[in-house]
């Protein structure tokens, strides 16, 4: 046998399904427990639940899926360039030779990554407006109802009751929720939406939780929960962790508190100030009209030296009233004289009327024989007759016609008969 056969028989002969899945189990078991840091990029989510994506840094890449399942337990979201630290482990896909890691858990790599999410993040939501100033409400002064989103266990709903026992006790409804942990952010949320339509509806929200970690705090971050806020009709004030921490929720809240009790010493004033400021008040406004009414009560003094003693001016009046009284018995007097020459005239009036009418009689009576006599209808009694022309005009001279006119003749029967005027 040839030295070159001698070797080749040597070698191990695969398929290529044997080397394929040999490398598999190879992989797996070298690398059956794994974290590898790097760079989300091309993420997709597949129609089947499944998320396929790629770890990147500088030099090298390497494909990465994890299973449905295991999506919805993720601690972290999975968005384009966040940095993260994935636990696994490493397996193939026969079917293209591609080496991949099957991801179980994923983290931020450390709170740098984390910031930088959440600043992209931030810029995402104010880029659509849900931190512009402008939708910002007022708080009410003195809301009726309260209503608290927060863990209904430790410190943070004891010392909100407190200091709004304090201050001004008010109704409370609290609505419990999980405040950090997997399903947080949902239940804040879903808190926030349902006390838009609660009934009695509080007049004032508070979402509150301690203090923590940047990665206790993340479902403050969450944008269900910032847009939730954001679009909620009720005022609502943020009190979320310490003075120094700032949540995504704080920007789009109506107002944000440094901590759970300063967001109670916000929601209402305190009762002993406003009634000692409501007896200052009182008090100011009593001196204030006492100064007013003796500001007045000079002024009309000053006014009533100007105008003299009424008592005076009805004494003129009242002289003239008598001096009027004394004149109406003469004026009756003249009244009751005038009245006897207006009798005497009427007697005299009605003695001449006969007379005067009788002549006027005499006069219409002359006046109407004369205008009978003259009457030319009573010349028509003596045969004769009236021409007048085609107008009603009387014609008096016969050269005021012409051949041919038609000429009109009345008569003393008053008939009116046609002719013609013929001339030689």
């Amino acid at each position: 046998m040839p030295e070159a056969e001698a070797i080749k028989s040597n070698v191990p002969e695969f398929s290529v399904s044997e080397l394929a899945f040999s490398l598999k189990r190879t992989l797996e078991e070298q690398y059956a427990r794994i974290r590898v840091r790097g760079e989300l990029s091309r993420i997709k989510i597949h129609t089947s639940g499944h998320l396929y994506t790629d770890l990147k840094d500088a030099d090298a890449v390497i494909n990465a899926v994890c299973w449905k399942g295991t999506v919805s337990k993720l601690s972290v979201k999975p968005e384009e360039g966040l940095e993260v630290i994935c636990t696994g482990r490493i397996s193939t896909y026969p079917a293209r030779s591609n080496y991949q890691l099957i991801i179980e858990s994923m983290e931020l790599a450390g709170e740098g990554a984390l910031l930088k999410m959440l600043e992209q993040r931030r810029k995402k939501l104010a880029a659509e407006g849900l931190f512009d100033p402008a939708r910002k409400k007022p708080l009410p002064f003195l809301p009726e109802i309260i209503g608290v989103v927060t863990s209904p266990t430790g410190a943070v709903i004891r010392d909100i009751l407190h200091r709004l026992e304090d201050r001004f006790p008010r109704h409370v409804l609290v609505w419990p929720v999980l405040v950090q942990g997997p399903g947080a952010a949902e239940q804040i949320a879903t808190a926030i939406d349902g006390f838009q339509n609660f009934s009695p509806r509080p007049d004032l929200l508070i979402v509150a939780r301690g203090g923590g970690s940047l990665e206790d705090l993340m479902a403050f971050n969450e944008e269900i929960v910032v847009r939730a806020a954001a679009n909620s009709k009720i005022p609502l004030i943020s009190a979320v962790g310490h003075e120094t921490d700032t949540t995504l929720i704080d920007h789009a809240a109506d107002l944000r508190a440094p901590t759970p009790t300063g967001a109670a010493e916000m929601a209402v004033p305190v009762r002993a100030q406003l009634q000692a400021q409501i007896m200052d008040d009182g008090q100011r406004l009593y001196s204030g009209l006492t100064r007013l009414a003796s500001e007045l009560q000079h002024k009309l003094e000053a006014k009533s030296r100007g105008l003299g003693d009424p008592t005076r001016l009805l004494e003129v009046k009242t002289q003239r009233l008598d001096h009027a009284a004394d004149k109406l018995p003469r004026l009756f007097t003249f009244l009751d004289h005038t009245q006897k020459i207006f009798d005497r005239w009427s007697e005299h009036l009605a003695a001449l009327a006969p007379k005067l009418t009788r002549d006027w009689e005499k006069r219409v009576d002359y006046a109407g024989k004369m205008l009978e006599a003259y009457s030319f209808e009573n010349v028509l009694q003596r045969g004769f007759a009236v021409v007048r022309d085609d107008k009603g005009r009387v014609i008096t001279d016969a050269a005021n016609t012409n051949a041919g006119q038609t000429i009109e003749l009345q008569f003393k029967d008053k008939k009116f008969v046609s002719a013609e005027v013929r001339k030689k």
